[in-house]
């Protein structure tokens, strides 16, 4: 009986965050910061996946606008030996323009947490206390909290949306919603 009460507590906990993060998957933030802080998605033989690429342009449409002096992209080879996405990124965002002083490099990553974690290091050597979070809305609650709880100012703006229907869209949040619950844990997926 205790497990069934429990799995009950912990499945309407999911459920109520799920909404927060829906809520927060549509709220644009993007504010004067630091840096801005792009995170990785897959890359195919050095060129960003279509989700990186809409990622990639939303953070140099930021930068354009002036709202922060860098840009960190994140993420490391993720099964290919050649490239990393952080390195891709930087490649993609130089050839859109965007001075390579100004963008710095975290390719070391193999998951949220872990690419989180480095590019804190990166930030705090760098002395740079906030940032705007470029990622997909379902992505950028858990983002923001994990780099909160590090210390940061952030704030979230999510790319534009690409072909996502509504069923897809509420999995996503529920995905990110027990990926939080096991980062609150312990875990760090």
């Amino acid at each position: 009986m205790l497990s069934l009460v429990l799995a009950v507590v912990a499945f309407g906990f999911l459920c109520v965050l799920t909404v927060r993060i829906g809520r927060q998957s549509t709220r644009d933030e993007a504010h004067p910061a630091d840096v801005i802080i792009v995170m990785g998605a897959a890359e195919y033989r050095g060129h960003p996946s279509p989700v990186y690429k809409l990622r990639l342009d939303h953070a140099a449409d930021l930068y354009q606008r002036g709202l922060a002096p860098y840009i960190m992209t994140t993420g490391g080879p993720g099964g290919d030996p050649s490239f990393t996405e952080g390195g891709v990124g930087r490649s993609y965002l130089a050839d859109r323009g965007i001075p390579p002083e100004a963008i710095v490099v975290e390719d070391e990553g193999d998951s949220t947490a872990y690419s989180l974690s480095a590019a804190s290091e990166i930030l705090r050597r760098m002395g740079l206390h906030s940032c705007i979070i470029v990622s997909d809305g379902y992505h950028i609650f858990r983002v923001k909290r994990i780099l909160q709880e590090e210390g940061f100012e952030v704030y979230g703006s999510p790319r534009a949306p690409g072909d996502t229907n509504v069923p897809k869209e509420w999995w996503q949040y529920f995905r990110q919603a027990v990926a939080y619950g096991l980062w609150r844990i312990g875990f760090r997926v």
